[in-house]
């Protein structure tokens, strides 16, 4: 197509209203048209990266294939889109001070003094066109994190406004913002939409195009309201309103026609329509599931609703291959102990340990692991998960009775678990554990071998603490096979039980890689096992 085309995605009002997604809807209709395109997101929190911060802060931390530790945004961009993103994809504030700070220490201004403007929104620049110049996209969006009017977000606003003075029809501005509904009044409020634009406008940004997130549809007086007060077209009001699931967005934005109206602003054609064929099979099989089953998810972060957004990404995309219905059961593994263990897992289909750190949680993980091994219920543990699976095994199969990982007792005489060689010297936090993806060789004579169905794989990390190998062979003669190894470090990387139906335990983070047009083939099975585990006990959907 030629030059790359950059377009920004700014949010107002209220946080979390799914610029997100938006963007990723966006991204998918052009997609869809036959065009090429990236997501990029901005945060302007002064972290590196969202690496150290906890859940409770961030939600979900996601991991790239080059192991950067990115916004769970990110996981949404590679879900709709099916194409890897990178350390490119995801720039912070704290990157890019770190960055220039650098440049400043190395002379390379040559003594100037160093301001945000125009350094630091330079830096910014670089880093959004570096994107479109290294992969030759025909669109670049990139999606301003926050809300307009938050001071962490001033010198981003001040670079959009930078970019479309330079730029003009090559960028184009989308504002998702809220229209609520007061229902003492009965009716649609427009004032927090004019009120946003007017901020975004203060700081020198015209937005092309208003997304407006709502409960209850927008009428055409209040799109020609909106147009009237905030100076845009009518047909550029654009409604996004509450619906069952992530997926219908895309569906919802082309009837909309957010991609049109984005294109005409950037002066190019719209007379192809989005070919969204494969997108509306799979939301068919989404919503009409021909079976149901209830997967207990056990973590210490359940009441969090990002906090395992990829897992239960992963989850949807495996019900919709299976056609069958996945109900989740949040356990708090905080909470579970062997007086109520009976009570909150028995009837369930599957049982899925979530990853972690720290040991808040450990015991409840451990005796999740163990209500599944001695009642034949399907098993998927990721990562920490597949810990607290081998240190119940330790402890209950091979009589290793203080069995631990040495990350949550460093006194344990069974360390099954045991902080990686490489880790050892490592002291800062930010960035230092095993990321991204890493090789692995599966026993062809295992169970897991009939799941990929090929022997050598690649899986994203991050992790400090692995299988303890001088264990290996004790654990495989009692019946916990180290079914996947990797090549170079002999890392142990899947786990399986020789005599359960379906227990699989993995080091690495399978949801990391499940897609809409891929799902992937650890949560297909888990599920499928599921089903199979709920048809031998003779329930019924």
């Amino acid at each position: 197509m030629g030059k790359t085309k950059y377009i920004f995605v700014t949010g107002g009002v209220s946080s979390s209203l799914g610029k997100g997604i938006i963007s990723s809807s966006l991204a998918k209709l052009f997609v869809a048209r036959g065009f090429s395109a990236a997501i990029q997101k901005l945060d302007p929190y002064i972290n590196v990266d969202p690496g150290t911060l906890n859940p409770y802060e961030h939600g979900e931390c996601y991991v790239t294939l080059d192991g950067a530790e990115t916004d769970l945004d990110l996981g949404h961009y590679e879900r709709f889109s099916n194409s890897a993103t990178s350390q490119d994809n995801n720039i912070t504030t704290g990157r890019i001070y770190q960055n220039v700070i650098n440049k400043e220490r190395r002379g390379d201004y040559l003594g100037e003094t160093v301001q945000v403007i125009p350094h630091i929104t330079d830096e910014i620049k670089r880093s959004i066109k570096a994107l479109g110049q290294r992969g030759k996209y025909d669109f670049v969006i990139t999606e301003i994190g926050g809300t307009v009017g938050d001071i962490e977000s001033l010198p981003y606003i001040e670079t959009v406004r930078q970019m479309r003075w330079e730029m003009g029809r090559s960028t184009a501005v989308v504002h998702l913002t809220l229209v609520p509904y007061l229902s003492a009044a009965g009716e649609l409020k427009t004032k927090p939409t004019q009120h946003s634009v007017k901020m975004l406008q203060e700081q020198g940004v015209q937005p092309d195009v208003i997304v407006c997130r709502t409960e209850h549809h927008l009428t055409d007086s209040l799109r020609r309201k909106i147009s009237l007060f905030c100076n845009v077209a009518p047909t550029s009001v654009i409604e996004s309103i509450d619906v069952d699931t992530i997926y219908d967005v895309p569906i919802m934005m082309r009837k909309e026609k957010l991609d049109v109206e984005v294109l005409k602003r950037l002066d190019m054609e719209t007379t192809k329509k989005p070919d969204l064929t494969n997108w509306e099979k799979f939301l068919k099989r989404l919503k009409n599931p021909k079976n149901t089953v209830q997967i207990g998810l056990v973590g210490k972060y359940v009441e969090l609703q990002d906090a395992y957004k990829s897992i239960n990404e992963s989850l949807v995309h495996a019900s919709a291959e299976n056609e069958c219905k996945v109900e989740i059961k949040l356990i708090h593994s905080e909470e579970l102990n062997d007086k109520n263990m009976q009570q909150l897992l028995d009837g369930l289909d599957g049982i899925l340990v979530a990853p972690g750190f720290g040991d808040r949680g450990i015991d409840g993980k451990i005796l999740a692991a163990r209500f599944a091994r001695e009642n034949n219920i399907p098993f998927l543990g990721i990562c920490l998960g597949m810990q607290c699976a081998v240190v119940e095994f330790g402890r209950n199969v091979l009589g290793y009775s203080d069995a631990h990982s040495t990350e949550m007792d460093p006194a344990t005489s069974y360390p099954v678990i045991d902080l990686m060689e490489n880790q050892k010297k490592v002291c800062d936090k930010g960035g230092t554990m095993r990321l991204g993806a890493y090789p692995c060789r599966i026993r062809k004579s295992s169970k897991v071998f009939n799941v990929y169905n090929k022997q050598n794989i690649r899986e994203r990390h991050r992790h400090r603490y692995e299988f303890n190998n001088n264990f290996k062979e004790r654990f495989e003669k009692a019946g916990m096979i180290p079914s996947g190894i990797n090549p170079k470090d002999n890392l142990v990387e899947i786990i399986e039980l020789k005599d359960h139906p379906w227990f699989v335990g993995v080091q690495f983070h399978p949801e990391y890689q499940s897609t809409v047009a891929e799902p992937h083939p650890l949560f297909v099975h888990f599920v499928k096992a599921a089903m199979q585990s709920k048809i031998k006990r003779g329930l019924t959907s």
